[in-house]
């Protein structure tokens, strides 16, 4: 994502009360494949920009919650590394999860992101202030979006959607402040430096 993009006022106002971004894993945290071994252990990968993507948003505030349709060990492992402590797997029906996490949070729809890819989506993705989907999500999702990622599931989509959320809230000069002290390297001078 260019450091200088523009966004809409649309975008802005829908992302300005954002408190907790509730995001699918298949599709969406990573490419949507997955591996079983011919013991049935399965296997998925996740982008790690992803992950700091999820510690920027609660370190500005913003809950991160992993929801999926399926069922695996892994998850939890990944939401271990990054600091999800909300995880609803085997939620068929999302619509439901997100009830309770409004009422659990004490959130408006308005407050709320989902990040999709799928057919089960649309439900909630109707129902939150900022619906966001992956790039390579399927058409009926990405015509029900207010934002659609660059990147494809898996490959930083999540972070993508946490950077856009942070810069409209203002919050983005905060995440790069620890940052800011070190000197810019111009594509020349480290062309020139190898």
């Amino acid at each position: 994502m260019a450091a200088d993009i523009k966004f809409s006022s649309r975008l802005r106002n829908r992302a300005k009360s954002v408190r907790l971004i509730l995001t699918d894993v298949d599709g969406v945290m990573t490419d949507g494949g997955i591996t079983l071994s011919s013991s049935g252990d399965e296997s998925k990968t996740f982008h790690v920009r992803d992950g700091l993507g999820i510690r920027l948003a609660q370190s500005n505030d913003i809950r991160v919650v992993f929801i999926t349709a399926r069922t695996s060990p892994i998850i939890d492992i990944r939401a271990r590394e990054v600091g999800v402590e909300e995880i609803y797997q085997g939620a068929a029906e999302k619509i439901r999860v997100l009830g309770r996490l409004k009422t659990k949070f004490d959130l408006r729809s308005d407050e709320i992101c989902y990040i999709g890819d799928d057919l089960l989506d649309l439900p909630v993705l109707d129902l939150v202030g900022f619906p966001a989907a992956v790039c390579d999500a399927h058409p009926e999702v990405l015509g029900r979006v207010v934002y659609v990622s660059e990147a494809a599931g898996g490959k930083g989509a999540v972070r993508e959607v946490v950077e856009v959320i942070l810069r409209c809230q203002g919050k983005w000069d905060k995440v790069m402040a620890p940052y800011a002290s070190q000197p810019q390297v111009s594509r020349e001078n480290r062309m020139n430096q190898r």
